[in-house]
């Protein structure tokens, strides 16, 4: 048999004529399709706090807006009260599991280095194949996983994409701590982001401040506590009074940005949902941006404490659930924490 000739390269330095990559035939615009939450059954009033915590249901309100918030039992697991949170949204969206191209979970609270919880979360849906990874970013980790959603649908690498924020913070504090145990409550919330005939959500805006990552922090690293487990083990901390004036100050101009690529002016909004971290910040906010006094603004954390990466799909399904935001109807969101991350839109409300 006669040898056969090997193919013919190009001479150095110049590249062969390939066929180009296949792009979708057509960009889709995106919108949020399906909103569900989980709320878990224990409710931790500030006065049952004040039992075991050196302090009182004034100082707590104050300082916070505080009167509740819920923490999870044994059986509120993060991948549970995410199941139970994603489920509803797809019930709202009309949308079968089975047809979801990704499943995005924001957290900090997973405490497993691996594997991520979004695969278990997608497994006990049945959404068989999708693609499921976890992000942390803080509490801006449900705007970063909106922003990832809609690039998604836009570019064609899945058609419906759940985004689901949930925490169980009170695994992570010291329920001792004056300063910091009054703050964080439990949760999910989930939502369903596909096709739409016109855009639905905005263009992101977001960023990063890692000058500011001790701001709020771990006490130690867990390397630390394995190599001297005899130590505290690790807690969640913050530095209340830099972060208060980070968010109240620095964040508004990141939400006019947001309304400005959006192309929405704050008068056009039907309601502003930002993370709820604290009530003080959430004023500050409103005050900055020149809010008009007819659009409604999310306060969840009164009832619900802060929730980090799940405190604002919560507080909007808390919102469209008591009438106060229209479905249809325009809203900011805006998460911002630890990193110090932060990220923000303007999307229809499902």
């Amino acid at each position: 048999m006669p040898a056969q000739t090997p193919p013919q390269r190009p001479p150095h330095g110049q590249v062969p004529a390939r066929r180009e990559i296949a792009a979708p035939d057509q960009a889709s615009p995106a919108r949020i399709l399906g909103l569900g939450a989980y709320r878990p059954r224990r409710v931790i009033t500030n006065e049952e706090l004040c039992t075991w915590l050196d302090s009182s249901d004034e100082w707590i309100r104050t300082r916070s807006g505080i009167t509740e918030r819920r923490w999870a039992e044994p059986d509120d697991t993060l991948a549970a009260m995410s199941v139970q949170a994603s489920a509803a949204a797809l019930a709202d969206a009309g949308i079968a599991a089975a047809d979801v191209g990704c499943v995005i979970v924001a957290t900090v609270s997973h405490l497993e280095q691996t594997p991520a919880l979004a695969p278990r979360i997608a497994h006990q849906l049945g959404a068989v194949g999708a693609a499921a990874f976890d992000i942390s970013a803080g509490c801006a980790g449900f705007c970063h996983g909106v922003a990832l959603g809609r690039d998604m649908v836009h570019g064609g690498s899945a058609r419906y994409v759940l985004v689901i924020g949930a925490e169980r913070l009170t695994d992570l504090i010291d329920k001792t701590d004056r300063a910091t145990a009054f703050i964080p409550g439990d949760g999910a919330g989930a939502v369903v982001i596909g096709p739409a005939s016109r855009p639905g959500i905005g263009p992101v805006v977001w960023g990063a401040d890692g000058s500011l990552a001790g701001v709020i922090s771990q006490t130690r690293d867990w390397k630390a506590f394995a190599d001297d487990p005899t130590g505290p083990r690790p807690y969640w901390q913050m530095s209340g009074q830099q972060v208060f004036r980070w968010a109240s100050y620095e964040m508004a101009p990141v939400a006019q940005r947001a309304l400005q690529a959006a192309g929405i002016t704050a008068d056009e909004l039907d309601a502003f949902i930002p993370h709820q971290a604290n009530m003080r910040i959430i004023d500050t906010m409103v005050k900055a941006l020149k809010l008009p006094a007819d659009v409604p603004v999310a306060r969840d954390i009164a009832q619900a404490g802060n929730t980090s990466a799940a405190s604002i799909p919560l507080a909007m399904e808390r919102m469209r659930r008591d009438g106060e935001a229209p479905r249809g109807g325009t809203a900011l969101l805006i998460g911002f924490g630890a990193g110090l991350s932060y990220a923000a839109q303007v999307v229809t409300l499902p």
